[in-house]
């Protein structure tokens, strides 16, 4: 399971994590960074074109990136972006997926903004001796394909999620499907998670609970990333993962539904 860890607790062990800043290069070079980080930009671990853009990239191009960013697989990684984490938990799942053991990933609570108020920055780019990253995907996985999506809206044990803005689950949504958007378990102050009684209340209130099985989905995995770190960093057992989200259900001209949560 990835962790969610303070600003606090990674200043006190950047001597033995691998820091990843998920911003763009420039950000890296012309806003600073963490002290140690490593620059690994949100659109580099991304298929880049095609019917599967945005979606995981391959193993090759997964392990061009971390060799040379010094990490290996026994790295503990920590991740951070100045999105309130969306992007970061991105590279923390695909870290996952790709066979990178969960229990050595750790997402910044918070993001950029709110670290640099109160923990210092560094414009250094860091010595990193290179690795020879191994990719090396677990045998069991939370990803699952359309037909098991489908199945999830008719099934009363499960709940079907779309984690993107309100807007964009009115013009056409997965049938069935609940609308959390993500940023609704991020508070605007801390730029982290919500405290978890919070968190939890704002997951019940749409019906998503541990009993349940649940499903998420988005365009391009990036917003139910962050929906599901949080998710498993809550306790939730029975989370899927929809990786071709919209963007692979449309190209199969699967039905979709329109109107707002409460029309």
């Amino acid at each position: 399971m990835t962790d969610i860890v303070s600003a606090d607790w990674v200043a006190d062990n950047l001597d033995r994590l691998r820091v990843v800043d998920v911003r763009d290069g420039w950000e890296y070079d012309a806003m600073a960074h963490l002290p140690g980080a490593v620059s690994i930009p949100f659109d580099r671990f991304r298929k880049e074109s095609g019917e599967s853009e945005g979606m995981l990239p391959s193993h090759s191009q997964w392990a061009s990136l971390l060799g040379p960013a010094g990490i290996s697989a026994d790295s503990e990684i920590v991740a951070y972006d100045d999105h309130h984490g969306v992007f970061a938990a991105r590279f923390l799942v695909t870290a996952a997926l790709l066979g990178h053991d969960p229990e050595k990933l750790y997402l910044l609570d918070g993001d950029f903004s709110s670290w640099q108020l109160e923990q210092p920055t560094s414009s250094e780019t860091p010595d990193i001796a290179e690795t020879d990253y191994s990719v090396d995907p677990p045998e069991a996985t939370p990803l699952v394909d359309a037909d098991r999506v489908a199945a999830a809206s008719d099934d009363p044990d499960a709940v079907l999620v779309d984690t993107r803005d309100e807007s964009e689950y009115a013009a056409g949504h997965i049938p069935g499907a609940v609308l959390l958007d993500w940023r609704e378990l991020v508070d605007d102050e801390t730029r982290g998670l919500l405290p978890r009684e919070e968190a939890l209340a704002v997951l019940e209130s749409v019906g998503i609970v541990p009993e349940k099985r649940v499903v998420l989905y988005c365009n391009t995995a990036r917003r139910i990333s962050h929906t599901y770190v949080v998710l498993r960093y809550l306790g939730f057992e029975d989370v899927e993962f929809y990786e071709g989200s919209l963007t692979e259900w449309e190209a199969q001209d699967r039905p979709l539904e329109s109107g707002s949560p409460d029309a």
